[in-house]
């Protein structure tokens, strides 16, 4: 009798949802066709927060921005964007019932690092320059933060499988976007120029789509190196790897490519039983030496011509040439003006997101090049640092090397610590492909795009899950959601 009910129920509702449906398409209405799949995701949020933020995951790759379409000038990512807005007020929800999520993930020292970034985020958008914006910036920063490091790290404490799965969901869906991107980059001849916007519309640039691929380069390669894993699951992901990593030679970023030669480095040194402390040693000794040499260095660089090109050696050259390169110029133009920003505020700075609209006047001529602008339309401060310390002044970018500081020691220590070969080897993994965008932000930053912020806080959650478990941690039982919330 209740299986009748229930099936009659599931046909009444089918017909009305069929006529309705009906209607809507007769009056030009289709919005309406994905109503149950908006009611399907709601259920999702509230009973299945793994397959919730499991199709978040599944769609980033895929997200589109309707700006770029020149559908609006808003600024929304479709349909990642609504869907972190709806995770954010869940996560308000279940926080006035109590813990959010598993209360270990705060105690953590990189939770807290984050959160003290973002409650001075908050700080800098009271005394912001445009406090609206600075108010958008930060939400937006905040659904990033609760979907992909808290709620993330919660499900993948409480369900162990879904760690390699947070990686594969952004990992064949990316392979999905990288096809299609060689496929039109094909039809121009694998030319430089054109590979700067093949993988429109759902990257905005080749820079952003360089930073990703080399990110989840790492990550895929260490679950290529799982032995106990199906035949058929090793070959899609042996085929991913070499997609991604074909991907990453056409974008033609070179910023990604030296941070995969730097995070090279860096996993040789782990290899051989270097410390951290000695490698940040050496890296201060190194940028001492740049300092005290620094006129010298610059005078070397301007003797280099090489402009950006198709041929690969020539266009690694190209990545020290200061004098001719309109790339490179600008990104000194935009650093200059980040300074100069952080000399007028240097303690609260101009307020979060409000680079692209305050540096205008601070260009200084000899550094104008032929694409700088004085819009709000050329793009922010072209670094994880210099932007921080424009827009929320020294103790924001404190804030971000701190960060990284924290990062680093969690990933030697389980790079010394774990026992079992493949969770090192995924920690690692983890380990360098955060750091291949923390090498990158030198250069670069796009920490406000759904497209990186997923793989960012994702691989940072990872961390804390991973050092948290290896510390022996147990699972305190008020903690301990039923697995149909985890």
């Amino acid at each position: 009798m209740k299986s009748w009910l229930t099936d009659k129920t599931v046909l009444v509702g089918t017909l009305l949802f069929s006529i309705l449906l009906g209607v809507c398409a007769y009056n030009e209405f289709l919005l309406i066709a994905i109503l149950p799949l908006v009611i399907l995701l709601a259920w999702w949020g509230i009973k299945r927060l793994d397959l919730y933020i499991g199709f978040i995951l599944l769609a980033v790759p895929f997200s589109i921005n309707l700006q770029e379409l020149e559908v609006t000038s808003l600024g929304l990512y479709m349909p990642t964007e609504p869907l972190l807005f709806g995770a954010l007020i869940l996560f308000l929800f279940r926080f006035l019932k109590g813990w959010p999520v598993d209360k270990r993930l705060f105690s953590h020292p990189i939770s807290i690092t984050i959160g003290c970034m973002m409650i001075w985020m908050a700080i800098t958008t009271i005394t912001s320059y445009d406090p609206l914006i600075s108010l958008k910036f930060m939400t937006s920063r905040a659904w990033f933060i609760v979907s992909f490091f808290f709620f993330l790290g919660h499900i993948m404490l409480h369900k162990p499988e879904f760690r390699e799965r947070m990686v594969m969901l952004l990992l064949f869906p990316l392979c999905i976007v990288v096809v299609y991107t060689i496929i039109r980059h094909a039809g121009y001849g694998f030319s430089k120029h054109a590979g700067h916007w093949m993988m429109k519309p759902f990257f905005k640039d080749h820079t952003s789509y360089g930073a990703v691929l080399a990110m989840m380069l790492p990550p895929a390669i260490a679950l290529l190196s799982k032995k106990d894993r199906p035949t058929l699951t090793r070959l899609l992901i042996a085929i991913a790897t070499g997609i991604i990593a074909i991907g990453l030679i056409l974008s033609f970023t070179r910023a990604a490519w030296v941070s995969l030669a730097g995070v090279g480095v860096m996993f040789i040194a782990m290899r051989i039983g270097i410390k951290l402390k000695t490698l940040v040693s050496i890296g201060a000794l190194a940028l001492v030496v740049v300092l005290l040499n620094f006129d010298a260095l610059m005078i070397d660089l301007q003797r280099n011509k090489q402009d950006s090109s198709d041929d690969l050696t020539q266009h690694v050259k190209s990545i020290s040439n200061i004098s001719s390169d309109d790339s490179n110029l600008e990104r000194l133009n935009r650093w200059s003006c980040a300074v100069s920003l952080f000399q007028e505020r240097p303690i609260t700075g101009w307020g979060p997101g409000t680079y692209q609209f305050v540096y205008a006047p601070f260009q200084k001529s000899e550094l104008k090049t032929i694409i700088s602008t004085n819009n709000a339309d050329g793009g922010n401060a072209h670094s994880e640092y210099l932007g921080p310390l424009a827009e929320q002044g020294v103790v924001g970018v404190l804030l971000v090397l701190v960060l990284i500081w924290w990062a680093s020691i969690v990933g030697f220590r389980l790079w010394n610590n774990l026992e079992n070969k493949d969770e090192r080897n995924l920690a690692v993994s983890i380990y360098l492909g955060l750091m291949t965008y923390f090498i990158h932000g030198v250069l670069n930053n796009y920490l406000d795009t759904d497209k990186v912020s997923a793989p960012f806080w994702g691989f940072l959650a990872l961390l804390v899950v991973l050092d948290i478990e290896s510390r022996g941690q147990a699972l305190p039982k008020a903690t301990a959601l039923p697995k149909a919330t985890a």
